[in-house]
């Protein structure tokens, strides 16, 4: 139980209320706040399937973590430094990289678990990275006012983010380091591939050995995905769940590169609010992974992501509707806008912990370092793609979220024809499967 919890990674997201304004004193032009958020995932996207192989073949975790750390001290040290918004780009790009961990991270906590509990597992994972994302933009509320300077370096309130995250990062590494440890496979996941592929235990044994001598013979000639493995991903239920992926955090990352720059521009808020909001969304959003955890031993994640995804179309109706051109007064826009953000966060933890969950279900469990490299790289591009194209269209918000909400009803769409589908292979078809085939 200590081991798994050490490999859960809270990214604290301290940078958010202030990289706006931050890039605006580089005189960054305003497409570059699409830029800058988009790296962090583009280096992502790229490293997740890498670092998820790597955890197949190896079936370790520690040092994964400990190198992914080295790009998140790096990376956050440059963004500290700021001297330029070119500097600042790749600060993003470089810590972006110790991201890919995560699918790791995600293969370790599915080999591990059994599946009946994997929702439960996910979402109490899930709610202690949002403990991190409630706990990032509050330090705001402190770094905001820190104005001295470090040798040749300027400490503000823009970049002092950056080295905070940079020694947070830093401390991460020696925790890892001395209080972490790789756990053994389980052993029930032995004995359940045993039955799976029809071997007894006195049979087993030798047959065993040589299939990991072998294995380890032809592991590096194999590429990272064979064709075996590219079908699997072309299912059904899996196009589903990474299309949930997908639209549903593009919608939230295009939401969130809008929000700064929009409670600028109506309701004149800086840092300290912005910081206030995100402490608020924080909150919501623990509460409803907390939630789903409860709601998840009592009925199916197709059900939970089902619910969440209703949640999320009624979030979009609201956004176009009262958003895109907020009408009325202060008060009235800004109930506007609570309501709007209210409904966006309140989807997130149903769909998020229920696709994730299916995915390890509906995919192999002996890669899911890959498969869930795969299924970040999806969202990867997602949040690449979704501060792209909401920084480009801040002055055009109905076509930005018009489309927003066709993805949804297209997700939705998806979902009604594909519902029968997205359930856990049953165990005892592949049992019968592997008798079939020894009498035979």
């Amino acid at each position: 139980p200590d081991g798994s919890r050490k490999h859960i990674r809270t990214r604290m997201t301290v940078i958010l209320p202030t990289v706006w304004r931050y890039l605006q004193t580089l005189e960054a032009p305003p497409y570059f706040l699409g830029l800058a958020l988009s790296a962090f995932s583009f280096s992502g996207l790229l490293s997740g399937p890498i670092f998820g192989h790597w955890s197949d073949r190896t079936r370790t975790t520690k040092k994964i973590i400990l190198f992914a750390n080295l790009f998140e001290i790096l990376g956050n040290f440059m963004y500290f430094m700021g001297f330029s918004k070119w500097l600042l780009l790749s600060s993003r790009l470089v810590a972006g990289i110790g991201t890919g961990a995560g699918s790791s991270i995600f293969g370790f906590l599915t080999r591990s678990t059994a599946p009946e509990d994997r929702a439960t597992v996910f979402a109490a994972v899930m709610a202690c990275r949002q403990a991190g994302l409630l706990i990032g933009p509050a330090f705001n509320i402190f770094l905001r006012l820190c104005d001295f300077h470090l040798g040749p370096f300027v400490v503000n309130k823009y970049t002092a983010p950056g080295l905070f995250m940079c020694v947070l990062w830093f401390l991460l590494q020696l925790v890892v380091i001395f209080l972490y440890w790789d756990l053994p496979l389980q052993e029930s996941a032995k004995v359940k591939e045993r039955v799976l592929h029809g071997g007894t235990d006195a049979e087993d044994g030798k047959g065993r050995e040589e299939e990991e001598e072998e294995e380890e013979d032809t592991d590096e000639e194999k590429p990272l995905i064979t064709s075996q493995e590219l079908v699997e991903f072309l299912r059904e239920e899996v196009i589903v769940l990474l299309a949930a992926q997908f639209i549903t955090l593009f919608n939230q990352t295009a939401l969130e590169t809008m929000v700064t720059p929009l409670t600028q521009k109506f309701f004149g808020y800086g840092e300290l609010e912005n910081s206030i909001m995100y402490c608020l969304c924080g909150i919501e959003v623990i509460a409803g992974f907390l939630f789903v955890r409860w709601l998840s031993r009592r009925v199916a994640e197709r059900v939970v992501l089902a619910i969440g995804l209703a949640i999320c179309n009624v979030s979009g109706i609201w956004c176009l509707i009262f958003m895109a051109k907020p009408l009325g007064d202060f008060t009235w826009m800004l109930t506007e806008f609570i309501i709007g953000v209210f409904l966006q966060v309140l989807g997130l933890p149903f769909v998020a912990v229920a696709q994730v969950s299916l995915f390890s279900k509906v995919t192999a469990e002996k890669t899911q370092g890959l498969s869930q490299g795969v299924r970040r790289s999806v969202g990867g591009l997602a949040t690449i793609l979704g501060p792209l194209w909401a920084g480009g269209l801040t002055d055009n918000l109905y076509i930005m979220m018009g489309v927003m909400m066709a993805l949804l009803a297209l997700l939705m769409i998806m979902l009604a024809f594909s519902y029968n589908r997205l359930v856990a292979p049953a165990t005892e078809e592949h049992v019968d499967n592997s008798d079939n085939s020894s009498l035979s």
